[in-house]
């Protein structure tokens, strides 16, 4: 019982600190609530994909998904991908 319910708060723990962690990783690569700034990792990765595009971001890329998170938060469907598994998190736990 004991490992259970530790394999359940670490479980937890990892979670919020991957959830939280996620805008402050976007925010250092140049993504913001207000834009992609100037010269960052995002501008050169939007540069590439507009070009790569013909001159525009398509809906759906990569750096419109990550500018999105920004502006919206994570989506359910991204929360869900980064859950960890208490199974998965303590398997030393016999």
């Amino acid at each position: 019982k004991t490992c259970s319910l530790f394999s359940s708060l670490l479980a937890g723990v990892l979670e919020g600190v991957t959830l939280a962690s996620v805008p402050v990783i976007l925010g250092a690569a140049g993504f913001t609530g207000t834009g992609i700034v100037a010269g960052s990792l995002a501008a050169k990765m939007m540069s590439a994909a507009a070009v790569a595009n013909g001159g525009g971001i398509a809906s759906g890329s990569l750096v419109a998904v990550l500018q999105s998170v920004v502006e919206l938060g994570v989506s359910p469907s991204v929360n869900h991908f980064l859950k960890i598994d208490p199974q998965r998190a303590t398997r030393w736990c016999g």
